[in-house]
């Protein structure tokens, strides 16, 4: 086992290419071919093989432009940004109701975890069945909006 071993670059002091040829040669990323995956393709089947299990060629699936993006928040957002979202006039206070509207808000769909302690009038589009058991519990109301409206 050999402990102190010399590295390559002390062997090569005072010997001006390090062992890359003309001065010209192993400069910067033109001497691999380009930055990142760049020149995968030239030369053959050379590099090809190292990057097919990487899926780097092609087009794969596809994404469908109907589809909607579900933006989630809870009751407890609610609970806990009261205060501004009040002093913001996201939610307006309606004789013992207080109405929020999801979509001022930026979301989507009402989810149940936290605690409902006032009357809440929630206008969403989706809504799970704990979040709405929750706010009738007490003494809230949720609505549903059709997505014709929305879109």
């Amino acid at each position: 086992m050999t402990v102190n071993k010399r590295k390559k670059n002390s062997r090569q002091r005072g010997y001006k290419t390090h062992g890359y040829g003309s001065m010209k040669k192993h400069r910067g990323s033109g001497h691999r071919g380009g930055k990142g995956m760049a020149g995968t393709g030239k030369r053959a089947d050379s590099k090809k093989p190292s990057i097919w299990k990487e899926r780097y060629f092609g087009k794969y699936g596809f994404k469908s432009k109907s589809q909607l993006k579900i933006k989630p928040f809870n009751l407890l957002y609610i609970e806990d940004n009261f205060d501004s979202l009040l002093g913001r006039k996201i939610i307006e206070k309606d004789n013992d109701f207080y109405d929020v509207d999801a979509g001022k808000l930026g979301f989507n769909k009402l989810l149940s975890s936290g605690r409902v302690s006032k009357k809440f009038r929630i206008r969403v589009m989706y809504a799970s069945k704990n979040a709405i058991e929750k706010v009738k519990a007490a003494g809230g109301e949720v609505t549903l909006l059709s997505q014709s409206k929305e879109a």
